[in-house]
């Protein structure tokens, strides 16, 4: 007669941040489906990074910025594909990334090999935005959004609602700063975008 092993719990442990664990694309995609609760992102060099759940500041400001792509995709004439922060990218450079919003035009999701059924995308999107919260270090932020230029986005904003102050990438160009700006345009990458930041700001 054969034993079932009985059923162990789950065991949580901490893991120091100069503890990197490394693993293959496979593995952390098994990983992404077992802690949906949490944002897990992976370094091209296979390090895995855990982002915890944001506070209700970070979350609700998330929220109004997808809000306000979404309401731009849906009122004009634009085609292609918006997401929000849970959606996985994964990079040329192979790392799997999560912006806190973003999208891809439709000249450049069609020409996908194939059309993702599920699971992460193997592209870079058009425009992304990383927005900081207080747990966010911008050094690792600027790092970020660098490695999404070097990947083909061509409009990226990193918003930092504690500073009042946005830097703003483009493909090619030095990176912009704006010092408590009100609005933002979306330029030619999304034409006739404006977030008003009134909203970010508060």
């Amino acid at each position: 007669m054969v034993q079932t092993p009985p059923k162990l719990g789950k065991l949580f442990i901490e893991l120091p941040d100069s503890l990197l664990l490394q693993v293959t694309q496979a593995q952390f995609e098994m990983l992404a489906i077992a802690n949906r609760n949490l944002r897990l992102e992976r370094t091209a060099k296979g390090e895995l990074i855990v982002n915890p759940p944001t506070g209700w500041e970070t979350g609700e400001r998330n929220w109004s910025i997808s809000g306000e792509l979404y309401l731009w995709w849906r009122n004009s004439d634009q085609s292609g594909k918006g997401f929000d922060s849970s959606t996985g990218f994964i990079l040329p450079n192979g790392a799997t990334r999560s912006p806190d919003a973003s999208w891809v035009s439709q000249e450049r999701w069609l020409a996908l090999p194939e059309a993702p059924q599920k699971g992460f995308v193997r592209l870079c999107p058009d425009f992304v935005v990383e927005l900081r919260s207080e747990s966010d270090s911008l050094s690792d932020l600027q790092a970020k959004m660098q490695e999404y230029m070097d990947n083909g986005t061509r409009l990226g904003w990193l918003i930092d609602p504690k500073n009042r102050r946005v830097e703003i990438y483009r493909q090619g160009g030095e990176v912009e700063i704006l010092e408590n700006p009100t609005k933002l345009s979306g330029e030619d990458v999304l034409p006739g975008f404006v977030l008003n930041l009134r909203r970010i700001w508060t």
